[in-house]
């Protein structure tokens, strides 16, 4: 019958891990006969995985998104609980997405499902609480930022720094040009304004108000794989900027500057090298909400990673037109400003360990089944 897993990814940067995470556990499988069954994305689906639930039909951000869906999620959950039962895998394993998988996380463990969580939920910037349940329901967690070992120590629970995945991801990339240059030389601006789709129409037209500003550069936009691309044009409609999918590496490689929607772009672009500022904009409760809820001095990875700001955060009022054109000026312009961020990011790369990480967490998986 061979070994069995249940994979469980919410986002798109859950689906690229998942993905280089289930490539891991074949190779670690060998000859030995391996089923996965998964929740995610395109990448998930092409390692090998039968993917039954897309994240598309899971992505809900912020809390009144989440509050107006709740009906679509207890469902989604329910079914994924049914699924799981039907499969009878010998493990799930859950990658971040933590108001669905800790739910799983539950319902898998009592009923003796052994339980791995890959990527931990970002309990040090709110809902600490959490850390009982993952206690409770998680039999090995597997973290990614360096900082979150000592979290869960000073909390009395053991887990594993692994590196981070995205090294992996970077250093599997073959780097081309994003966008050919042919007779326009000019220096590229990457607009990166989110995965999903409520973000990007309210991230994607204030990034787009800076392309009349600079006539010297080319503007492209990064966009997500489960984004159709009529949605873009629509909002990008007599605007001289370029749409590119399926190159966001090479497109961040090739930009002189980016601006990014907070998450784990920030921390792509960090990696790759590319100056950025950290854009984020959301409705006025989800803003009030955060503010009173999360406890964290910066929303940014990169950041948060290295204790001090590396790269400007433009949040809510502080990324009105006049403040997010003075930053690209400085992004593209400043020498020295640029050569302190590059340094910085250079640090950071250091400080995340080496890549490895997708392997070590199928070697960890697979011996433990």
């Amino acid at each position: 019958m061979g070994k069995r897993l249940y994979v469980i990814a919410g986002e798109a940067s859950g689906d690229l891990h998942g993905a280089n995470l289930i490539r891991a556990l074949y190779r670690r499988a060998g000859s030995e006969p391996l089923a996965v069954r998964a929740w995610g994305g395109d990448r998930m689906q092409a390692a090998g995985a039968e993917v039954v639930k897309h994240y598309r039909d899971l992505a809900f951000m912020g809390f009144t998104q989440v509050l107006l869906n709740l009906p679509t999620i207890l469902r989604n959950i329910r079914t994924c609980q049914e699924d799981i039962l039907r499969f009878k895998p010998d493990a799930v394993v859950l990658i971040d997405y933590p108001g669905f998988n800790l739910r799983i996380a539950k319902f898998a463990r009592a009923r003796g499902i052994k339980v791995f969580y890959y990527i931990s939920p970002q309990l040090w910037a709110w809902k600490a609480g959490r850390i009982k349940a993952i206690r409770r329901d998680v039999d090995r967690m597997f973290v990614i930022l360096p900082f979150e070992k000592d979290w869960y120590a000073e909390r009395g629970m053991d887990v594993e720094f692994v590196g981070h995945p995205l090294l992996d991801a970077i250093a599997q990339e073959e780097f081309g040009q994003a966008l050919e240059t042919g007779k326009d030389q000019r220096p590229v601006v990457a607009l990166l304004p989110g995965s999903r789709m409520q973000e990007i129409r309210r991230m994607l037209p204030q990034m787009l108000q800076m392309v009349e500003h600079f006539p010297g550069h080319r503007f492209a936009v990064a966009a997500a794989p489960s984004v159709p691309e009529q949605a873009y044009r629509g909002l990008m409609a007599d605007v001289p900027a370029v749409l590119v999918q399926g190159h966001t590496y090479a497109l961040l490689k090739q930009a002189t500057a980016a601006l990014v929607t907070s998450g784990t772009a920030t921390l792509e672009a960090a990696l790759i090298g590319t100056p950025e500022a950290v854009c984020y904009g959301g409705n006025a409760l989800n803003i009030w909400l955060a503010k009173r809820f999360i406890r964290v001095p910066f929303i940014s990875l990169v950041n948060l990673i290295m204790g001090r700001e590396v790269v400007r955060e433009l949040i809510q009022h502080g990324m009105r037109p006049a403040e997010l054109r003075h930053e690209l000026h400085r992004l593209l312009n400043d020498a020295q400003y640029r050569s302190r961020m590059q340094g910085d990011m250079r640090e950071l790369r250091g400080k995340l360990g080496g890549t490895g990480a997708s392997a070590h967490v199928a070697d960890r998986v697979w011996i433990s089944l």
